[in-house]
């Protein structure tokens, strides 16, 4: 099932923008190996849940993924063959704001090659490019 939150405290919400790189979950913290995101834009319940069904089937139960974004944001959308106007559409399904340098998934527990492979078969389900990052000790 798709992720959303449980209550929100206003159903519908504007569009924003997406401007700027990461200031924040921009460094791998869980795992061993993330993903990063290259360019900005919106990442859907679907997208997340399909990611995380690619590495885990992967994986064979080894290891450990990690999840860093969740879709707050709601998107709405009006029926088809609707005339304008009557006001803003029902929320339709839910994205995450996502700009470059965010982390989308950690991997922990497998070795370097295996996770490159698991993250490879994560990229082909964003709709954004990625790259692989890893760890880093001395902080």
């Amino acid at each position: 099932m798709a992720l959303m939150p449980k209550r929100v405290k206003f159903r519908k919400s504007h569009r924003g923008k997406l401007r700027g790189n990461a200031q924040r979950g921009n460094v791998v913290s869980f795992g061993e190996f993330g993903l990063q995101v290259l360019d900005s834009g919106w990442l859907t319940g679907r997208q997340i849940e399909a990611g995380r069904v690619a590495a885990t089937h992967f994986l064979h139960r080894e290891g450990k993924v990690y999840i860093r974004v969740f879709p707050h944001k709601p998107v709405s959308s009006k029926p088809l063959e609707t005339r304008m106007g009557k006001g803003k559409g029902e929320p339709d399904h839910w994205v995450a704001c996502v700009r470059p340098g965010t982390i989308l998934y950690e991997i922990g527990g497998v070795e370097e090659d295996v996770a490159r492979q698991a993250l490879t078969r994560v990229t082909h389900k964003m709709p954004f490019r990625c790259r692989m990052v890893t760890r880093r000790h001395g902080l």
